[in-house]
């Protein structure tokens, strides 16, 4: 088995819809995105023979996703009243709205899938929110 990692962190604010305790609160944090590649064997031919994949690509692949959620709000699809949105938007606030609840985990699971569909075989996904406690994705 041969692996890379590369790291690359973001900006960002979100809160927490549904939750009683201080994350239900608009706040920020300093993402730090630590993605993890596995292959069984190597490139056997072309320009990233002997290689699982050539790093500038890895790290381009990661570091765009960090950079359209870089000095972003991260909206919960549904948690806030359209009025509000739009008064957010008027004054040019940067918002990345989701599908999804923005936890941790979440957003492990996001940068993990939008990877996996670009075709880099992603074995771990860690979402730091703080530089102590990181959420962990591995997909299927």
């Amino acid at each position: 088995m041969y692996g890379l990692k590369t790291e690359a962190s973001f900006d960002s604010a979100h809160f927490l819809t549904d939750y009683y305790g201080k994350c239900e609160n608009l706040h920020g944090h300093r993402w730090r995105a630590v993605v993890h590649l596995a292959v069984d064997d190597l490139q056997a031919e072309g320009t990233m023979k002997g290689m699982v994949l050539d790093f500038g690509v890895f790290k381009r692949a990661v570091r765009e996703l960090a950079e359209a959620l870089d000095h972003t709000f991260l909206v919960e699809e549904g948690s806030l009243a359209p009025a509000t949105l739009a008064a957010l938007e008027a004054e040019g606030f940067s918002l990345f709205i989701v599908p999804f609840r923005t936890t941790a985990e979440n957003l492990a699971r996001y940068f993990g899938d939008c990877l996996v569909e670009q075709g880099l075989p992603v074995s771990q996904v860690e979402m730091y929110e703080t530089p102590n406690n990181c959420a962990v994705y591995r997909p299927q």
